[in-house]
């Protein structure tokens, strides 16, 4: 039936005789077989005996069983065939049980794995599955390592804002690096088609009275402010219904920043929350409350109450006034050192020591300046108003529950190391922004999992820059539906917890991971050769709190990019499971010039159940 089902497929192909390689290529789509035109190259070279560039109708067969019929598929469907031909639906229920873990497996579900797989109707009709049927299902969706919940919103999205790792930008704007590059609406619909929900946006004046979106004192060129925001209100929900942050970095003088408030207003209309759901609420909305919202972060003046007094009134030329408080010894950002024997006590030490020798000394503790506000603009800002961050005991006696905080990477970097319980207690309570430091010109990453261990809502990462950072956010964010919000596990909402990620957890339950590496197929082939060779290796990292960290490497399959087979299992101890994240890293092994990065996938301990307790893995490019 199989081979009746094949010639019926194909024949008429053939009619001229033979076939090329790009009708080679359209035939195996026809037959649902995807497959990297480099791999099918090859492989029609290697099965064209007569080397004339066209084969006929047998040696094409012979390239469909190569892509198509993989050996350990093939295995694994003679393991419960009981004649190696067909399956069984009680065949098929057997595997799904034993094999995907599938606890709710029955034979009505089996019976629609065979009617939406089995492309042979004969068999189709008499509830059976074959091989072709079989290894259809296997490449489909369905058979994903990932958790299929977790392509859909989830997640109790009725929490405060507070409450959730979100999907946060740096320099949206940018596409390259930091200095010269362009700027480009791009950045905008990128990372809002990713599911990015916090963009930052650079204003500063530009020449007809029209703000202009750049990276200042710099070659990088410039956009229209009211281009972005038509960019953004295009694409802020194709991806995601829940609320996105305008972070504003805002250079503008008073003038200027009314033309934003008046573009905000005019370009995104009843999207744009200006003002508060409930004016009783002394805490933060929920994403769920805030679905299909625009929200503005940027400095404010005075309370939500004085804001709503003053609504539908006119504000143009109204102008406030603020002092804004820094430290007379700001930290040297690019310092990132922080020494493993220093402690809490330490640190605070020192602080108070430097303290009480200014105050001896006569010298001031902060240094202030006047900074001018657009009351227009300022009215915007409703649950996101920036306040700069001084000390976690400033913020717990002053802070106010809809004021947020920005703080450089090296300095929360030291605080997460020396003082983490105290930083989670306030994420707990604000929502906390961590970005790159300013030498990171190249638009490089830092890693992302340190300040998410500790509760930080939005660790903004530069989206055009590949790598590690950006596949930890990938795979962080794919969970939950992509909507760009995760809820952060209960021991960093919860007050009592003493959670504290560089100890050893208290009440943590551990789990073992354990990952069975079969095989790859079709894997990105090596950009320094033209056909599918390469020399892979596969690469697991886990990431978590610095105790889970861990990582193996497979053996090295010589020459072979399109069926690699491995067969090796690996185990891993999670002390932390809610915030580990694994990392599949494909690799081109080179002594000459180092590995060649071929391929990563990713995800969060969630977005499995029992399948990865004990899971198999067959990558597939694609």
């Amino acid at each position: 039936m199989e081979n009746k089902w094949f010639l019926s497929m194909i024949r008429d192909d053939f009619r001229g005789g033979k076939i090329n390689l790009e009708k080679t290529q359209k035939l195996l789509e026809k037959l649902n077989i995807r497959c990297n035109y480099i791999h099918v190259k090859s492989i029609f070279k290697d099965n064209d005996r007569l080397k004339q560039g066209k084969i006929p109708i047998e040696e094409f067969r012979s390239i469909y069983r190569i892509i198509a019929h993989r050996e350990e598929v093939t295995e694994i469907f003679n393991t419960y065939s009981e004649n190696r031909k067909i399956l069984l639906e009680k065949n098929l229920v057997q595997f799904l049980t034993q094999e995907q873990y599938s606890v709710e497996m029955t034979k009505t579900i089996a019976s629609e794995i065979i009617e939406k797989y089995e492309p042979i109707e004969e068999v189709k009709q008499a509830h059976q599955m074959s091989l072709e049927g079989f290894t259809r299902y296997m490449d489909s969706s369905e058979c994903l390592l990932f958790d299929n919940k977790c392509e859909r919103t989830y997640q109790n999205m009725n929490h405060p804002l507070n409450d959730y790792f979100i999907s946060s930008s740096h320099n949206t704007y940018l596409i390259s690096d930091q200095l010269v590059g362009p700027s480009d609406i791009w950045g905008y619909v990128s990372a809002l088609v990713k599911g990015c929900r916090c963009l930052e946006i650079d204003c500063w004046d530009g020449s007809q009275n029209e703000p202009v979106v750049y990276h200042g004192y710099t070659l990088t060129s410039k956009l229209l402010f009211k281009t972005v925001i038509q960019a953004i209100r295009k694409y802020a929900f194709i991806t995601s219904d829940y609320p996105v942050v305008l972070s504003l970095e805002n250079h503008c003088s008073p003038s200027q920043q009314e033309v934003i408030a008046h573009n905000l207003q005019s370009i995104l209309g009843e999207t744009l929350l200006s003002d508060v759901l409930d004016e009783f609420l002394d805490k933060l909305p929920s994403p769920e409350a805030l679905k299909f919202k625009i929200l503005v972060r940027n400095k404010k003046i005075g309370t939500l109450r004085e804001t709503r007094e003053r609504k539908g009134t006119d504000k143009h030329g109204q102008i406030e006034e603020y002092e804004e408080v820094e430290e007379t010894d700001q930290e040297d950002e690019d310092d990132d050192e922080v020494k493993e024997s220093e402690t809490e006590d330490i640190l605070k030490d020192n602080q108070e020591k430097e303290m009480e020798s200014k105050r001896v000394a006569g010298l001031p503790l902060f240094k202030k300046k006047r900074v001018k506000v657009a009351v227009a603009l300022s009215d915007l800002v409703i649950y996101t108003k920036a306040e700069k961050f001084r000390s976690f005991q400033h913020s717990r006696l002053h802070q106010q529950f809809n004021e947020s905080n920005s703080i450089g990477e090296s300095k929360a970097r030291k605080l997460s190391k020396l003082q983490a319980q105290e930083f989670i207690l306030h994420t707990r309570k604000f929502i906390t922004r961590i970005y790159p430091k300013a030498t990171r010109t190249d638009s490089s990453n830092f890693n992302p999992q340190e300040f998410w261990n500790i509760g930080c809502q939005m660790v903004a990462l530069n989206f055009q820059t590949p790598g590690l950072p950006m596949d930890l956010q990938t795979g962080k964010f794919l969970d939950n539906g992509g909507s760009g919000y995760v809820l952060k596990p209960d021991f960093l909402r919860d007050n009592k917890s003493k959670f504290n990620p560089n100890k050893a957890p208290i009440d943590s339950n551990p789990i073992t991971l354990t990952i069975r590496l079969i095989s790859g197929i079709q894997l990105p082939p090596s950009h320094h050769s033209s056909s599918n060779k390469a020399d892979v290796i596969v690469i697991i990292e886990l990431f978590g709190v610095p105790n889970d960290q861990a990582k193996h490497q497979t053996r090295v399959i010589k020459k072979n990019a399109f069926s690699p087979r491995w067969n090796e299992t690996f185990t891993f101890i999670i002390q932390v499971p809610e915030l580990a994240l694994i990392r599949f890293v494909v690799e081109n092994q080179s002594l000459i010039a180092g590995n060649e990065f071929l391929e990563a996938i990713y995800f969060t301990s969630s977005m499995h159940e029992q399948r990865l307790s004990s899971c198999s893995s067959v990558f597939e490019n694609g």
